[in-house]
């Protein structure tokens, strides 16, 4: 046990033994997510990972750093803070998967303004099962108390992923031509983004976030918007040793209009029927309740979509059943073509 304690700092707001107290809480969430003995050790000053190029040839390091923004006022209000952590990961490793990068190691940072080692120990507990969905271990990370910055019942968390690829497999954009398929991944919800506009629109400071809502499937408002982030990499890894992936986008703030052509090349677009976007009643909720018009939905929340991918025509039926073979019910959801407009909705 460490006996490490200042009376003077704990009277200035800040008490050390409870940021020892939640380390002890967090380590067998942590112990999930490692993969090897070299790795299991918590609480130094640095995070030890043991490389293991296996049969790549030429290593690029890709990484990826985000928090969970706003979503998290949701947590303070609810008093659920497990699945949080979730879309912390989620949001660092969805981007670096887009490279075609397999995540290796993740840091979290968490920020409070009362270190209470129950709520840390519950957020940390999110980030573990974000790693091992991802089949990242959780390597290190900081708490940090920092009592009159932030409320005492509130913190922030972000965090930064890294992930390896061979300089061959990195998915280039400019890879992908006319005539290509661009296959959704449904999102499990909002995710991580928009929650700015969501917490307005129904004012959740005062709403009743707890009461079932029949729209939702019986779930309560504050459980359907805290759902978390799904986390694509290992049905993106299973997709690209089978097929030849062309581009890829991480469906997050922008929704379709920033995100789609961040994965096409100059010259084309991808054309969408209305109709066969999959849309969560979460969002036609949303729309309805705060009068948000059509193009405002498509260009701030994911819709329905977490994850596009780009592949050959001849390839798609195969690339259908990869994804759904690995969980997800992906389907077709527009073609390329050219176009000066990156996403047209039709």
């Amino acid at each position: 046990m460490n006996e490490s304690r200042s009376d003077s700092y704990a009277a200035a707001g800040v008490d050390i033994t409870a940021g020892y107290r939640a380390v002890e809480l967090m380590k067998k969430h942590i112990a999930r997510t490692l993969l090897r003995p070299a790795s299991d050790v918590i609480g130094g000053f640095g995070g030890l990972y043991p490389l293991d190029l296996g049969d790549i040839r030429e290593p690029v390091l890709v990484s990826g750093t985000d928090g969970v923004g706003t979503k998290l006022r949701l947590a303070f209000l609810t008093g659920m803070h497990s699945t949080v952590g979730i879309d912390c990961v989620a949001m660092c490793v969805n981007d670096i998967i887009c490279c075609g990068a397999k995540p290796l190691f993740f840091l979290d940072y968490i920020a409070c303004g009362k270190n209470v080692p129950e709520r840390i120990a519950s957020v940390v507990e999110g980030v573990c099962e974000g790693c091992v969905q991802a089949g990242a271990e959780l390597i290190g990370g900081e708490t940090a108390e920092m009592p009159g910055f932030y409320p005492p019942d509130e913190y922030d968390l972000a965090g930064f992923a890294v992930g390896i690829v061979d300089r061959s497999r990195i998915i280039d954009k400019n890879r992908v031509r006319e005539g290509d398929v661009m296959i959704a991944l449904p999102s499990s919800g909002v995710h991580s983004n928009g929650f700015s506009l969501v917490r307005k629109v129904f004012d959740v400071e005062n709403a009743d976030l707890v009461s079932p809502v029949a729209e939702l499937g019986g779930r309560g408002l504050g459980e359907a918007l805290l759902e978390p982030t799904k986390i694509y990499v290992k049905p993106m890894l299973a997709l690209f040793e089978r097929v030849e992936v062309h581009g890829v986008s991480h469906i997050t703030g922008g929704g379709f209009y920033e995100n789609i052509p961040r994965s096409l090349p100059d010259g084309l677009g991808v054309k969408i029927a209305r109709e066969d976007v999959r849309v969560p009643q979460i969002f036609r909720l949303i729309a309805r309740t705060g009068g948000i018009p059509e193009r405002d939905m498509y260009n701030t929340f994911n819709m329905g979509v977490g994850m596009c991918a780009a592949v050959a025509a001849a390839d798609a039926d195969l690339a259908l059943s990869v994804l759904r073979d690995n969980g997800e019910d992906a389907y077709v959801l527009g073609t390329v073509g050219r176009s000066e407009e990156k996403v047209v909705l039709l």
